[in-house]
């Protein structure tokens, strides 16, 4: 059981170095032991499903974080039926992991939206988050959190790439991969991701 445990859900559609530094930089500002990568089935404010299958964006994150030994891919969530609650999620590791610290890592531009989970005050009394300072977005929570949430800002070199913008350049046929890691690119080839 770890004593420290990481948190880093999302679509990773696909999983790029913007979620390794991320994941990166909690483990090793905050001490932790472990950090669950746990790739989301239908995330509840997207209004697309992901456009790689469940098992690709496993094997993904797998190849994504294959160098960082602390990282754990969980695929509770895209077990799942229907929408992936966080809520549901952070019950079931406070359950698993009752004495560890929990800590859920995002982005600057999720804490923003943070208000709009499913029953964030309880999420909130069930894990601490840390977000991932990046230039010109606020990491100051919502006001209706600020009295509820436990937040350490984290910093890390800019990696300035996103999911939607690779699968852009995947699409045209570029042949620029900058933000993914290798293993992830290989991936996709071989299985003629986001080509159509």
């Amino acid at each position: 059981m770890s004593a420290a445990l990481g948190i880093l859900g999302g679509t990773f559609d696909p999983p790029h170095n913007g979620h390794v530094a991320a994941a990166t930089a909690a483990w090793k500002q905050l001490g932790l032991d472990q950090v669950l990568i746990i790739p989301a089935g239908q995330a509840p404010l997207r209004s697309a499903v992901p456009l790689a299958p469940a098992a690709d964006r496993i094997a993904m994150a797998k190849l994504a974080f294959a160098d960082c030994p602390w990282a754990v891919v969980d695929d509770r969530e895209t077990l799942r039926e229907g929408v992936s609650w966080s809520i549901d999620t952070v019950r079931e590791l406070a359950n698993e992991h009752p004495a560890a610290w929990r800590v859920w890592i995002l982005g600057a531009d999720q804490l923003a939206r943070l208000d709009r989970w499913k029953e964030v005050e309880e999420i909130c009394r069930l894990v601490d988050f840390a977000v991932l300072a990046r230039d010109g977005i606020s990491t100051v929570p919502p006001a209706s959190l600020a009295k509820h949430i436990k937040l350490t800002i984290l910093t890390a070199p800019p990696v300035l790439v996103s999911s939607t913008a690779l699968r852009s350049a995947i699409k045209r046929g570029d042949s620029s991969r900058n933000g993914l890691p290798s293993g992830v690119s290989r991936h996709i080839d071989e299985r003629s991701l986001y080509q159509a």
